[in-house]
């Protein structure tokens, strides 16, 4: 098995002036951020050449301009690998990676759930966590509403608050 720095050098040269950081900064943990547009290809990377095949979440943030994406990844249940990457907040679309790793299936419509990600590619972006009636373009992880504002537009909508 690769020791995290083994690991980190791969991704260097792998994905060059893609990788904006790459750290290991405790055993058994590596964090590295990518440009966007070098989502795909990171993921890819992971799969086809370092064997990750567990993926143990997908994680959002609103960051203010930006959505960051953050990709939770085990390799060999031993290394933790997390891959974070941006996209502008106004038009947050994203590459989806199921056809790479068919266990995002649920995370990606999770994230577009409750951040407004729109994952290209993906084959049902329908609700999962969120009801039915839950009023459109709202999403309750972005830092656009207060928890009074989101109960308030919940009740407009005829749901419970």
């Amino acid at each position: 098995m690769s020791t995290e720095n083994e690991i980190i050098e791969k991704l260097k040269e792998a994905l060059r002036e893609n990788l904006l950081e790459a750290s290991s900064p405790r055993a058994r943990r590596i964090f590295v951020k990518v440009k966007n547009e070098a989502l795909k290809e990171t993921v890819a990377f992971l799969v086809k050449k370092l064997g990750v095949k567990h993926l143990s979440t997908i994680t959002g943030v609103d960051l203010g301009e930006k959505i960051e994406l953050i990709y939770h990844f085990a390799l060999q249940g031993a290394i933790s690998i997390s891959i974070r990457t941006a996209f502008p907040k106004n038009s947050p679309k994203a590459p989806s990676i199921v056809d790479l790793v068919p266990g995002a299936i649920l995370y990606e419509r999770e994230v577009h759930d409750l951040l407004g990600v729109v994952f290209d590619g993906h084959p049902d972006l329908s609700r999962l966590i969120l009801p039915e009636d839950w009023p459109e373009d709202v999403y309750p992880l972005r830092k656009e509403y207060s928890p009074e504002e989101l109960r308030k537009l919940i009740a407009g909508s005829g749901g419970e608050a």
